[in-house]
């Protein structure tokens, strides 16, 4: 059977191989134009395949889309993990965390913006692969909160959810508009404000100088009564 004219056909490669490259040539049509925009036939024209191709590993464009978001997730909690390892002290952790999300919007707007608008919306979406991703994403940061907490740097009586919907609810607010394509934001700028905020939110309160005192006065009282 010959070839249509002008199409190489695809070479035989180890199924991992040929994923990982259609996957990487639909994660670049979909930044380019969009996911309504893009098309099978010029992601496959990317990849240097056939249509046919295509379809012997995914669905449809829409099966393909989630795959792509859920290696992005992965990727992004892979390289977190990697970057928090190196980092020590509740506040540095946690602007880290900030700010690798702020940049992740400002890098991939087509893709941050099909999450929240689109997949999130979606009535499957909490029984998804790609909710499961989200929460292990957002995961990090409750787990920073949470050790501060316990180490007795922040108040343990704000419940976790409210901050991390604090934070992850003010980015999504703040960068709305550069998502809608009519605005722009300062990475550092925002992530040291937010982190500024929730630290001294969550610190906890020094003691009060004449609550201090009174403590002090407590404890000299107990330790003469101990020692008469």
């Amino acid at each position: 059977m010959g070839h249509k004219p002008g199409h190489r056909p695809a070479a035989r490669l180890p199924r991992e191989t040929r994923i990982a490259e259609l996957m990487a040539a639909a994660r670049q049509v979909f930044r380019d134009k969009g996911y309504d925009d893009a098309s099978i036939a010029e992601i496959a024209l990317r990849a240097g395949v056939g249509e046919g191709t295509l379809y012997r590993y995914f669905e449809n464009k829409h099966d393909l889309l989630i795959k792509v978001l859920e290696d992005w997730y992965v990727g992004m909690i892979e390289d977190d993990d990697r970057q928090l390892r190196a980092l020590q002290g509740t506040r540095d952790r946690l602007h880290y965390l900030i700010r690798s999300h702020l940049a992740v919007i400002w890098r991939e707007p087509v893709f941050c913006r099909l999450v929240l608008v689109e997949l999130r919306a979606a009535a499957d979406y909490r029984g998804s692969a790609l909710f499961q991703l989200n929460r292990a994403y957002a995961r990090r940061t409750l787990d920073t909160i949470q050790e501060a907490v316990q180490l007795g740097e922040f108040r343990a009586d704000v419940p976790l959810s409210l901050v991390r919907d604090m934070i992850y609810g003010c980015i999504e607010h703040h960068t709305w508009g550069y998502l809608r394509g009519d605005a722009e934001f300062a990475v550092d700028g925002v992530a040291e404000a937010i982190t500024d905020m929730i630290c001294r939110a969550l610190a906890v309160p020094a003691p009060r100088p004449d609550a201090l005192a009174a403590a002090i006065e407590r404890l000299e009282a107990l330790t003469q009564r101990l020692s008469g």
